[in-house]
């Protein structure tokens, strides 16, 4: 299972004081609580898969994708300018090079390659027994 996420901006992972929230109205505090839920859905929803695979020993298996420190116009979905495009891919080309999870050192980039040869081996495996 090769999961691809949207990513997540880091927007709200800093602490607010007292005097800033004091000032919020009811649409920050909504916009707040919605990323909240959407982060906590997305992590369990991780979780959840990440440790099904593990307990089946197939934790191989399963790649989570996903840029967690979103900032600027790279967090708008509905910015398709050729400024955001290029800024969207040049996040992409960094996350190849960061490492899947602090429990595993290896790099997106080899994770993705690793993972693209398990399904062409397996294509190639149900080939060839179709051809018998």
């Amino acid at each position: 299972l090769l999961s691809l996420g949207t990513g997540t901006t880091s927007e709200f992972d800093r602490t607010h004081t007292a005097e800033e929230t004091a000032k919020w109205g009811a649409l920050q505090w909504m916009l707040v609580i919605q990323q909240m839920t959407e982060a906590a859905s997305s992590y369990m929803t991780d979780y959840y898969l990440s440790t099904v695979f593990q307990d089946l020993h197939s934790q191989n298996n399963y790649l989570r994708v996903q840029e967690n420190a979103l900032t600027g116009t790279t967090t708008k979905a509905d910015d398709a300018s050729e400024a955001n495009m290029e800024l969207l891919a040049q996040v992409g080309e960094n996350l190849l090079k960061k490492p899947v999870s602090k429990d595993n050192p290896e790099t997106y980039e080899e994770a993705l390659k690793r993972f693209a040869k398990l399904l062409s081996d397996r294509k190639k495996l149900r080939a060839n027994k179709a051809s018998y």
